[in-house]
């Protein structure tokens, strides 16, 4: 068995603080290959929160009472408000890995909620994601290191998994359709690396089997903005950066971020950003 963990304050006694709107308390791993259970029952609970992400394998876990066994398979999450009622186990056989983070806070429900973990939810599926793995490495690291600001780093990392959560939960609401997840993923990849240059709509969207109105709607559903309104974007936040950062003129800018008429570059520029480009660089710079 592996297992690796870090405590805050190096204190494994649960606890209940609402100081600040959310605070780490631990996270840790454990790997099972040889030892044969791991067994965890707690029949009041705790006073914080836990998620606990399998990687692999499968786990136990009892809802409510003993008796209750659901078998919860790689790729999701269980989580544990405070006061429930706790019993799951790991088996050796079933070559289970998960990750824990245990957390309290003043506003704890309510990120939840913003993070689309609704107050009925106990397991839900993120998806298998080396990501997750990676942030939860980072949060053990934090702890047992306790490097300066390292409470604040803790909570940034885990608003980190929330939105990784949060956009698998809403891509299953949104986009079930496996196919259409990865066009619109291809999609937006395709428009990030050619921005700068003449796209056409029209002919991308051919060029993918597509009809043009079924693109524009989807990519919009998938985005939240049209494809149009999608380029547009990151030709303007490209262009404020060099504007902050460069002595490039105006007109350069504009060809850089795929304009040539430098016009129209400042006209795009004021309808996003309420400056035209020479304004916005004076405003920067005071």
């Amino acid at each position: 068995m592996y297992l690796n963990s870090g405590y805050l304050n190096n204190s494994l006694v649960d606890f209940k603080d609402k100081s600040k709107p959310l605070i780490v308390g631990s996270c840790g791993t454990y790997r099972l290959f040889t030892h044969p259970k791991l067994p965890t029952y707690r029949p009041r609970g705790r006073l914080d929160f836990q998620i606990i992400y399998v990687s692999a394998g499968t786990a136990h876990f009892h809802f409510d009472n003993a008796e209750n066994d659901t078998i919860v398979t790689a790729g999701h999450m269980v989580i544990y408000r405070p006061k429930e009622f706790q019993k799951y186990e790991y088996y050796a056989s079933d070559q289970t890995q998960v990750y824990w983070v245990h957390f309290t806070g003043g506003n704890v429900k309510n990120i939840l909620r913003n993070y689309g973990i609704k107050d009925s939810m106990r397991v839900f599926y993120a998806g298998t994601s080396l990501e997750y793995e990676r942030i939860f490495k980072r949060m053990i690291s934090e702890l047992q290191r306790c490097q300066t600001d390292y409470k604040e780093m803790l909570v940034i990392l885990l608003h980190h998994l929330f939105i990784l959560i949060h956009r698998q939960i809403s891509k299953q609401r949104i986009l079930k359709n496996e196919y259409l997840d990865n066009e619109m993923n291809l999609a937006a990849q395709y428009f990030n690396d050619n921005y700068n240059s003449e796209i056409n709509i029209n002919k991308y969207a051919a060029s993918r089997g597509m009809s043009i109105s079924w693109f524009i709607r989807n990519f919009k559903e998938y985005t939240g903005v049209t494809p149009m309104q999608y380029i547009i974007s990151i030709r303007v936040t490209n262009a404020q950066i060099l504007l902050e950062t460069t002595k490039y003129t105006i007109t350069e800018i504009g060809h850089i971020v795929g304009y040539e008429n430098p016009l129209y570059f400042s006209r795009i520029f004021h309808k996003q950003k309420g400056f035209s480009p020479s304004k916005y660089r004076k405003q920067f710079q005071k």
